[in-house]
C-alpha cells in the first residue's frame, strides 16, 4: 500500500469493527527502509485505551486501508491492556 505521508496526517482512525481509535498526529518513519513503521495517534478513545499520555504509536502493519479514514485491525489483546508505545506530547 503506497500513500503520501501528508495524506495520512489528520485522518481519523477506526478499527475494522467500526470503533473510533483517534486521529493521526504524526508518522514514524524508518529512514533506512524508506517506509512508515507506525502512526502516532492522539485524541484517543478512552473506551479503548487506558493510558495517561497524549497518544500512542500504532504499528503500521496493523493498517488495513487508508482513504478518507485509516482502518486498522482490532487487536483485542492490545486495546485497554498494553499499547505498543505511549507517546508524550511535545512541550508547548
Amino acid at each position: 500500500m503506497r500513500v503520501e505521508l501528508t495524506s495520512v496526517l489528520g485522518l481519523n482512525v477506526y478499527t475494522d469493527r467500526g470503533k473510533y481509535v483517534g486521529k493521526v498526529n504524526d508518522a514514524v518513519i524508518d529512514a533506512n527502509e524508506k517506509k512508515i513503521t507506525g502512526l502516532a495517534v492522539s485524541n484517543l478513545n478512552p473506551d479503548l485505551f487506558n493510558v495517561q499520555s497524549k497518544g500512542v504509536i500504532i504499528p503500521y502493519r496493523w493498517v488495513i486501508s487508508v482513504g478518507d479514514v485509516v482502518v486498522i485491525k482490532q487487536v483485542a489483546s492490545y486495546f485497554k491492556e498494553k499499547i505498543v508505545e505511549e507517546v508524550e506530547a511535545p512541550p508547548g
